[in-house]
């Protein structure tokens, strides 16, 4: 019975995330879920409360998971610094690619510049995310394996500036690069591998002490 309460509640939020991502917050409607999931709005109210109560869930749930993926990288003592930077490339390309609806909802989120509790509360669960990525690199920095002078805000902001370039504007991005940047055969065999390469060649070149001293 409570693994049934568990799927029909991930249901109910994966339909709300791709209504979100199609019309965004404003112009979805709680009504409009219930029809797409296929249940009544006193199931959908027991389970979130509210419109603002399904959209702090969707960001729980796909932030919460992330956070204790890259939480795990960061404590691993056998790998060292850069070794956890590759990991956390890995990750956040796979939530990238295979999380789209998500994705255009964090970007309609962020456009619509939001404010109040529920704009608190979305972007304290994002930090979250972004301060486990950022001990990785201070770590780097400790230890003497990326340079002192590692602006690491920026490191952060190149990440998400590729991702927000080449996935909340396919139009460009597909001119771009030649080919249809939404199509999953292209992401999985052209885009996604393109990008994992070129963020790590860049990263590396940035990051390690070693790349200062050959030059």
């Amino acid at each position: 019975m409570e693994k049934e309460k568990i799927d029909k509640r991930d249901h109910i939020l994966d339909v709300a995330e791709r209504i979100f991502a199609e019309y965004g917050f404003d112009g979805a409607s709680t009504r409009l879920i219930s029809g797409e999931a296929g249940v009544n709005m006193a199931m959908l109210n027991y389970y979130f409360g509210s419109k603002e109560g399904l959209l702090i869930a969707i960001f729980e749930r796909r932030t919460s998971t992330f956070h204790s993926l890259i939480r795990d990288i960061g404590k691993n003592e056998n790998t060292t610094s850069w070794q956890k930077v590759e990991e956390y490339v890995n990750a956040y390309l796979d939530r990238v690619f295979t999380n789209n609806c998500f994705q255009k909802v964090i970007h309609q989120e962020m456009a619509v510049k939001r404010t109040g509790e529920l704009a608190d509360k979305v972007i304290q669960m994002m930090m979250q995310n972004v301060l486990e990525f950022r001990k990785i690199l201070h770590e780097g920095i400790e230890k003497g394996e990326f340079g002192k002078d590692t602006d690491t805000d920026m490191v952060i902001a190149t990440l998400f500036g590729i991702k927000n370039q080449l996935v909340n504007a396919p139009q460009i991005a597909s001119i771009m690069l030649g080919y249809d940047t939404q199509d999953t055969q292209n992401i999985d065999e052209k885009l996604k591998p393109r990008v994992n390469n070129y963020l790590k060649k860049l990263l590396k070149a940035y990051l390690l002490v070693e790349n200062d001293n050959e030059h």
